[in-house]
């Protein structure tokens, strides 16, 4: 059963990135690639990689049976004259669309972003990509 949760969490969190996150950067004006979970990727849209693994529980979760998961979520944004400014866009769209649902459609007990990490290129202006990495903790109720 647990393999479920893995499995909902990672939609849930599929669906905040597809839906709700592209629903806030569409409001604003300025043209930004949409989120896509997809193979396909151009210069309209931004393909993230997300992973999940489970994590340590506190001494209070394993009491009261939450289970807790770390997850990142990596955006690479090909090199342009915006590329800093999309990965600030993309991590408060993503703040924003996650503080409106922590629980993940009812999922999650929490999902807190706990880091964010914005990696310029190695080498500026030489065609490689930035960065955005989003760090994640969810807790869920432990499936008895």
């Amino acid at each position: 059963m647990s393999n479920l949760i893995e499995l909902q969490i990672i939609e849930a969190i599929k669906k905040l990135l597809t839906f709700n996150v592209n629903e806030i950067l569409e409001k604003w004006n300025f043209f930004l690639p949409l989120v896509e979970i997809s193979k396909y990727s151009g210069s309209s849209t931004i393909v993230p990689v997300i992973t999940l693994s489970s994590c340590e529980q506190t001494e209070k979760e394993r009491i009261i049976k939450i289970d807790s998961y770390s997850m990142t979520i990596s955006f690479s944004i090909p090199e342009t004259s915006d590329s800093e400014l999309y990965c600030y866009a993309y991590s408060n769209a993503f703040d924003k669309a996650l503080s409106l649902d922590k629980t993940l459609g009812g999922i999650a007990e929490c999902a807190t972003i706990t880091n964010r990490k914005y990696n310029p290129p190695k080498k500026p202006n030489c065609g490689m990509e930035w960065e955005l990495v989003i760090s994640l903790r969810i807790t869920v109720e432990a499936m008895q």
